[in-house]
């Protein structure tokens, strides 16, 4: 039981009960609820925006929450001087956090774009989301006590009392954690979802305090919490209305370039820039995925290897949204179907209504020979529907393996099940990332593709940027075949003991 100081008496020394004790109670439960939730979304907010701006979704994800549960420590040990005011501190509280969590998605996105780092900034704000949140326990299970205490239910219910506490606490966090991928991301984005939790922080904290406890503020502290609670609605609502230009205006200095085209699709952030009639760059995420300038020679150094020698009628792309694979695929004599496998629809939508994109890929979505699924390449392949040894060529044109999302993608398991698709004498071909710049990973995807049971030649594009690839074919089939011209082996290069990954234990990402 915890000890709770009685706020000074009146009308001879005893405190009025309010009219409906039970009511108050539940009032109080319910914003213990509506705050889990807000608390739960601002960390999701701030592991999501940080994968986004930094990469390595992992590393970021292990930052904030175990910085935000040691301030969360940090918060309850300093509400203890709180406990005697606990309806001020509580709504001071809640004002801040509504007011730091609301704004932190804006000010993270604001330092990598202007100052080009958000590690500290992140920590920053997950120590002080932290430290809010943790704060908010102690004063709350004062304030859920006193009311029980005017309810009449006296010191002997303190069990039950902390039990419901925890227990809209923990349904809140389910709640919040639900409506961040569902709802607040999809419908309104990082920027707008993060302040519009906020503005539901702060109303609900404002409203049970200034309400429910208004008898123990005094007149001073009851202006001082309505003034901090309308200056933090009206910065928020203020925000909102700009978070437009102040995305726009980030993403111009973010790429550099005019932004012709930013959509969130549901799976991810597409951006175009550059003009319609000119080079075209996309990025996927913040990561440039294709540059204009050369993504020609890249898609061929990617394509044309595995088509050179050998039937190639038939053949599969995963990845590869932009339809860019697809169109050199499409350029070789012979091919008489291609099968794209692509996650995201609106990459692909967009690749067939963007008109610099379209003109890049040819229009390729418009040849009868093309198919697309829209499909998670991994699930795809292990499912029924994926042809058993009917695909010549299976060209995995795929994010990055840099990056954490995709590290399925570039596993033992998966290159097996890319084999299970292919027909006598086919042919893999995987983008595997520089190999100057992250040799490492490069050459764990090598080693990756060799323990599932094929043979490989790695080999990368001439030039810059460095573009490294490796085809494989199954170890029974011999040696995969020469790539021919205008590509470079690497093959001199390979390092001793790069151990092959595995699903669970990605080693490439770096």
């Amino acid at each position: 039981m915890i000890d709770q100081p009685v706020s000074a008496p009146v009308r001879g020394g005893v405190r009025p009960p309010p009219d409906r004790p039970d009511a108050g109670r539940f009032l109080v439960l319910l914003v213990v609820f509506v705050c889990a939730a807000c608390g739960l979304v601002y960390e999701l907010e701030l592991v999501a925006l940080a994968s986004y701006l930094i990469g390595d979704s992992v590393t970021q994800a292990s930052v904030v929450l175990s910085v935000m549960v040691f301030a969360m420590g940090i918060g309850s040990l300093l509400a203890k001087r709180l406990r005697c005011h606990a309806a001020v501190g509580f709504g001071l509280v809640e004002a801040a956090l509504a007011l730091i969590g609301g704004c932190s998605a804006l000010v993270l996105y604001a330092a990598f774009a202007w100052l080009g780092e958000a590690r500290y900034a992140l920590v920053a704000f997950s120590l002080a989301i932290g430290v809010l949140i943790g704060a908010e326990i102690p004063l709350l299970m004062s304030l859920i006590q006193r009311a029980s205490r005017r309810g009449g239910r006296g010191e002997e219910d303190a069990a039950g009392t902390v039990a419901d506490l925890f227990a809209a606490d923990y349904v809140g966090a389910l709640v919040g954690g639900l409506a961040f991928p569902f709802l607040l991301l999809p419908w309104l984005g990082q920027l707008t979802g993060a302040l519009l939790t906020g503005a539901v922080n702060a109303v609900a904290g404002g409203a049970l305090v200034l309400w429910l406890f208004r008898r123990d503020l005094s007149p001073r502290s009851r202006w001082w919490l309505l003034g901090a609670n309308l200056t933090v609605l009206a910065v928020l609502t203020t925000a909102t209305a700009l978070v437009g230009d102040f995305e726009a205006a980030a993403r111009r200095a973010v790429y550099g370039e005019p932004v012709r085209v930013a959509v969130h699709t549901g799976v991810q952030e597409v951006v175009l820039t550059g003009a319609e009639d000119g080079p075209v760059d996309l990025f996927l995420d913040g990561r440039l995925q294709m540059s204009g300038g050369d993504e020609d020679r890249h898609h061929r150094a990617l394509v044309r290897p595995a088509l050179r020698q050998g039937p190639h009628a038939h053949v599969l792309v995963l990845g590869g949204g932009d339809g860019l694979a697809a169109r050199e695929v499409l350029r070789h004599p012979g091919v008489h179907s291609v099968t794209v496998v692509e996650l995201d629809p609106g990459m692909v939508r967009l690749a067939r209504t963007d008109p610099a994109l379209a003109a890049l890929n040819g229009h390729v979505y418009r040849d009868p020979r093309l198919r697309v699924v829209y499909a998670d390449a991994f699930r795809w392949l292990r499912g029924a529907s994926a042809p058993r040894h009917g695909y010549d060529v299976v060209v995995a044109d795929l994010p990055d393996p840099g990056v954490t999302p995709s590290a399925k993608l570039y596993s033992q398991e998966f290159y097996g099940l890319a084999a299970g698709v292919l027909a006598d004498g086919g042919r893999l071909v995987v983008h595997a990332g520089p190999v100057g710049a992250r040799p490492h990973a490069y050459w764990t995807v090598e080693s990756t593709i060799r323990a599932a049971g094929f043979a490989t030649r790695p080999y990368r594009a001439p030039g810059r940027p460095d573009r490294g690839f490796v085809l494989a074919v199954p170890a029974a089939a011999g040696t995969p075949p020469d790539p021919g011209p205008g590509v470079l082996g690497v093959e001199e290069q390979r390092p001793r003991g790069v151990p092959p990954s595995t699903l669970l234990r990605p080693r490439y990402a770096e």
